[in-house]
Order: structure tokens, then C-alpha cells, then sequence
């Protein structure tokens, strides 16, 4: 199960975290059996487009992050291998029953477009990565003790330092490095602006649509 929200503690903030939140939701509500991908993208992008936000005295466009995207989920493989857009394109893929799918949503003031920026903390085992021979010791301990914690599922360096591999740095830019962990940056939009994310996992039954990660406060 994949899902995320933004919190702010100022309401100015309101209408650009609700954009992604309806977002969301009208992807919810699009996705289903034989749902087009394409189709998904274009009602996201239309909710998150009708919202605006007023910063420093100015009434900004709110707009989807076009090179973010919602996805499909496997057993141990968060990332699977269906993207869900959130702006209208040409994909013409569809849902199948029994898939689990991430609908995730971004909602930005700025271009709409992020980069990778920033040190980078988050990581995650590659799930198909083939077997390669490594010479460095500490790369082969940490490789293990990573496949022991977290599987295929993402980690963070600071839990590495909690499962006892403290000084570990080059041993991760070597797994990094032979293809065998992928890193996950900071994504950045333009200096100043905000961007806010909304996300849940939803189950194609062959007669319902469940949104697994739907609670009481979200």
C-alpha cells in the first residue's frame, strides 16, 4: 500500500493542497476496469487546473506536475511497471481487474516541472536487478543487510544507521553505482515555489473499486 498527504499549519495554503486532494479524488473516481489512462490524466489535470492560490499578493495558477505520475503496485515492488498520468496525453494502456494502483497527485504554483535537487536520503534495492559480484566487503554486508531490513522496499539512510551500518556511505555509492539500488532525490520545482501531494492505493475487484489506504482523517 502506497499513500501520502500534505499538511500545512497556515490556510493560505488551503486551495493548493485541496487541488491535489481533488485530484486525487477524480482520479479515484475515473479509475476502474478497462479505465484509459489517458483519460485519468486529462480529469486530473482538469480538477487540479481549476484551482488558484493567492501568494504575496498575487493570484497564482495552480497546475499538475506533468513529469510526476500515479502507478501500479506489486507484491514487494512499489513502483510497478503501469504509470497513471496526471495530465491529459496519448497513452492508451487501460486497467485490468485484480490490479492495485497508486493514484497519486501533485499540485503546483510554480512550473509544473521538478528536478532532482538537493542531497538524497531515500533509497530502495532495485526489484530485478541481476546478480553482480561485488569486490568491495563492506558494499557485500551492507547489500545484505539491506536485502535483511527492507527487501525491495524503500529505506532511508538514517535507518541504515539505526540497523547498525553507521559508516556507510561509499558502500551505498558502490550498490548505487553497479545498478543494484536506485536513489530517490529531492524532486524541486522552481526556487519559491509550493508543491503539495496527495495519494492513495486503490484495488480493482471484479465487481468494486476499494480504496485500500482510505482512513478516517484522509
Amino acid at each position: 500500500m502506497d499513500c501520502a498527504f500534505t499538511i500545512a499549519f497556515n490556510p493560505k495554503y488551503d486551495s493548493i493542497i485541496n487541488a491535489a486532494k481533488d485530484g486525487t479524488n477524480v482520479g479515484i473516481k475515473a479509475a476502474g476496469i478497462d479505465a484509459r489512462f489517458s483519460e485519468i490524466g486529462e480529469q486530473i489535470q482538469e480538477a487540479i487546473e481549476s484551482y488558484e492560490i493567492e501568494l504575496n499578493g498575487k493570484d497564482l495558477k495552480v497546475k499538475p506536475v506533468k513529469n510526476l505520475n500515479g502507478h501500479s503496485i506489486g507484491p514487494y515492488q512499489i513502483h510497478g511497471g503501469k504509470s497513471v498520468p496526471i495530465v491529459k496525453n496519448n497513452e492508451t494502456t487501460c486497467m485490468e481487474e485484480n490490479e492495485f494502483y497508486a493514484i497519486e497527485t501533485f499540485a503546483s504554483c510554480g512550473k509544473g516541472y521538478v528536478v532532482e535537487d538537493l542531497d538524497c536520503s531515500h533509497y530502495m534495492k532495485i526489484f530485478d536487478a541481476p546478480h553482480i559480484p561485488l569486490r568491495v566487503k563492506s558494499s557485500k554486508a551492507l547489500l545484505h543487510e539491506i536485502e535483511k531490513n527492507f527487501g525491495t522496499l524503500a529505506f532511508c539512510r538514517r535507518w541504515l544507521d539505526d540497523a547498525g551500518s553507521q559508516r556507510h556511505i561509499m558502500a551505498l555509492k558502490n550498490l548505487v553505482d553497479n545498478d543494484l539500488v536506485q536513489p530517490y532525490p529531492p524532486l524541486c520545482d522552481q526556487k519559491g515555489s509550493y508543491v503539495t501531494q496527495m495519494e492513495h492505493t486503490i484495488l480493482l475487484r471484479p465487481t468494486c473499486k476499494e480504496v485500500v489506504s482510505r482512513g478516517a482523517d484522509f
